[in-house]
């Protein structure tokens, strides 16, 4: 579900143009250090942080198969994964760079990977720091805590249909 999408506004009303291209092999190390910027205060805050290991994790599991380069009017603005599961898809590795954050294109980037997965009548899983301000973007967007420890929310999304809405 990687493939690239025309760029398009955040919103009518946002004339931030945004697209998703497919990530290649090579965009590892851009994805790596946007990662570290991004978890870092969630992973402070829960004694996790670890320079190098929030950095080799990604690298050891990264695949470019699934993931998605966020541009937004031309420039690198994120990355977004998501990966067939068994019973859906899982939503991992969405990171926006901080001076895209608070401007609505992770909704609007996450509304059109939902309504793709809608398409399907599939669910979808993600998985978020505890604390996380993330957790609210997606509750927004109709994901329910599935379960959780001290360090991960697990959350499930069902398909709009499934859920009152329209495919």
């Amino acid at each position: 579900m990687s493939t690239s999408m025309q760029p398009r506004p955040i919103s009518p009303d946002r004339p931030t143009q945004w697209a998703l291209r497919s990530a290649e092999p090579g965009d590892v190390e851009m994805i790596v250090e946007l990662r570290a910027t991004v978890l870092r205060a969630d992973l402070q805050r829960l004694g996790r942080f670890d320079e190098h290991r929030v950095r080799q994790r990604f690298r050891e599991s990264y695949s470019s198969d699934h993931t998605s380069i966020i541009v937004a009017d031309g420039d690198f603005a994120g990355c977004v994964t998501l990966r067939p599961g068994e019973d859906g898809w899982w939503f991992e590795h969405f990171y926006l760079a901080p001076e895209f954050q608070g401007q609505g294109l992770g909704s609007a980037v996450l509304r059109a990977l939902l309504e793709r997965t809608d398409a399907e009548n599939a669910a979808v899983r993600l998985n978020v720091l505890q604390g996380s301000p993330a957790r609210r973007l997606y509750e927004r967007h109709g994901f329910t805590v599935e379960t959780q420890d001290p360090i991960d929310i697990f959350m499930v999304r069902q398909p709009a249909f499934a859920l009152g809405g329209k495919p």
